[in-house]
């Protein structure tokens, strides 16, 4: 691990073994074997809501406890009390054995907690090493040593094995690459506990299998982590105890080991789940949307090359592929976002694009009049203005409809109405649409973000007839209640005549409800499955590249 770097330090100091938690204060003898970290009836009070009642919690020393709950459930705002973003309102905190206030961030930091969060925090026009160090870069007498912070970068990189040019401006990043700043920066210090939400939201798979080593490889060294996640396969493969939280709430602590999906969403809902994917009726119509011999760029790089897709009427169709791959390029091409280079796209029978015939009617409000609508993967950066209610928010793609305006003129009864209707519909929590987005949980957020597609589309089932709907990555960050949700949002629209594109790195997602499925890899299409060849070990064969991966 690297080196601790406390402000006003030089970097003189040759990296130490991250075993001993001696940096952060002695344990009291008294609590010798204790848990690293334990927090006693957290409670935290906003006004008009009450985030967290009464919560007890502890962290062991080299073990992962996951934190499990439905969106708005409280685990964000507990990873933050422990992490010194809040206060909370009342309860204790103990670390190592003693009583702490976490005044900030940078003071659990320096007590010996780090944070990777799900919102990242880079500053874009910063690069890679500034970013890891900013706030507590080394210095040589009383100037900033460039060359430790380089070095120290590159230490911290190779040791989680990220492909990261230190001097490349973070501007540049892709998604996952972002995420990898993230990790790294709870490594430039030499942490006891280290908090994890949804890590491996933006990684690949080669990425995440890194992390999941990484994480082992600390467990061993006596570091306790918090994690965050709501994907099964992640809770059972580095999982040793689990908290359900709901409602703000404790309900249950139980270990990982024997401990069943169907046992956890009843304990995260209160209620028992017999289906998360359901049944989708597939009758396929006419071709509604046609993508052939797409090639597109992004700056020096190819991001498509010579992809081909079909979407009919009433079916489903899924985009597999590891993030990097060109399949959430194909979204972007299809909408107008990314400008082809060549190729042509047709939707309903019009030509919209076509590189050799000059014609270019592309672009996200064309594309949307014409009845395509595509759903972003980053809802902050790309899907919401986070400083408006949830009502603008969801209204926002549907003001120039008959039903919101007339006369130029906004009808707030009526958009209130059916704001309010979808709002129900996807189980907005809390259930108010006049809450800004930014005060929402991220999964809340991801609802809102649905909505304002449903809400374009129309009321009435029928009004999706003849539509294309592209979700990309819809389900990143949310919970299995919200999850079901979506996914039935997405058999509705289908079987009322829409077609649904469906891009996700969340496999089970493409093998339970895409009907069709094609599959990327490094920009290109290496297949076109139906829905009797769409296995597992048929996707994952077309992943990789067994010559050179």
């Amino acid at each position: 691990m690297a080196q601790i770097v406390e402000p006003g330090d030089t970097a003189r100091a040759a990296p130490r073994p991250p075993s001993s938690l001696e940096p952060h204060g002695p344990v009291d003898p008294a609590h010798a074997g204790a848990p690293l970290l334990r927090l006693e009836g957290i409670t935290k009070r906003y006004p008009g809501t009450l985030a967290l009642d009464s919560v007890d919690f502890d962290v062991r020393p080299g073990e992962v406890h996951v934190l499990f709950g439905e969106n708005g459930a409280g685990k964000s705002t507990l990873i933050q009390t422990i992490a010194g973003v809040h206060r909370p309102s009342s309860g204790r905190i103990f670390l190592r054995g003693r009583e702490v206030t976490l005044e900030s961030v940078r003071h659990a930091r320096t007590l010996g907690i780090s944070a990777v969060f799900q919102e990242f925090s880079i500053v874009p026009q910063m690069t890679v090493e500034e970013n890891l160090f900013l706030g507590d870069e080394p210095r040589r007498g009383g100037m900033l040593d460039k060359r430790a912070v380089r070095r120290m970068a590159t230490e911290v990189l190779d040791r989680l094995g990220f492909e990261l040019r230190p001097g490349q401006h973070a501007l540049y990043l892709s998604r996952a690459e972002q995420q990898m700043v993230e990790i790294a920066k709870a490594f430039c210090t030499r942490p006891s506990v280290v908090i994890l939400d949804e890590p491996t939201a933006s990684l690949t798979e080669r990425e995440t299998e890194r992390l999941f080593e990484l994480i082992e490889q600390l467990k061993s060294e006596g570091i306790g982590i918090v994690y965050i996640t709501h994907r099964m396969s992640e809770i059972q493969r580095i999982g040793d105890r689990i908290t359900v939280l709901r409602d703000g709430r404790y309900i249950e602590t139980l270990p990982v080991a024997g401990t069943t999906q169907e046992r956890l969403v009843a304990l995260m809902t209160g209620r028992v789940v017999d289906q998360i994917f359901p049944q989708i009726r597939s009758d396929p119509g006419e071709e509604l949307l046609r993508l052939d011999g797409i090639c597109a760029s992004s700056g020096s790089e190819t991001v498509l090359e010579d992809v081909s897709i079909r979407v009919r009427a009433g079916e489903v169709v899924g985009i597999a592929g590891l993030v990097g791959s060109g399949k959430s390029e194909i979204g972007r091409a299809a909408f107008g976002i990314l400008r082809p280079d060549r190729g042509s796209i047709q939707l309903r029978g019009e030509t919209v694009f076509d590189a050799d015939a000059g014609i270019d009617r592309l672009g996200p409000r064309a594309m949307l009049d014409r009845g395509l609508i595509y759903v972003p993967p980053d809802r902050r950066e790309e899907g919401l203005a986070m400083v408006l209610p949830a009502r603008e928010n969801m209204s926002l793609a549907a003001l120039d409809l008959p039903g919101f305006s007339r006369g130029g003129l906004l009808r707030r009864s009526a958009e209130k109405r059916d704001v309010s209707a979808v709002a129900k519909r996807l189980a907005l929590s809390p259930m108010n649409i006049e809450r800004r987005a930014e005060h929402f949980s991220g999964g809340n957020q991801q609802k809102v973000l649905i909505g304002k597609a449903l809400l374009r589309i129309g009321a009435q089932p029928e009004d999706a007839r003849g539509r294309v709907v592209i979700f990309d990555e819809p389900t990143v960050g949310v919970d299995i209640g919200a999850r079901m949700l979506i996914y039935r949002a997405m058999r509705d629209l289908c079987e009322a005549g829409a077609g649904v594109v469906l891009i996700s790195s969340d496999l089970p997602e493409i093998l339970h409800l895409a009907h069709r499925s094609y599959v990327m890899h490094r920009a290109r299409l290496r297949a076109d499955l139906p829905a009797c060849e769409t296995t597992e070990e048929t996707v994952l064969s077309h992943f990789f590249d067994p010559e050179t991966d």
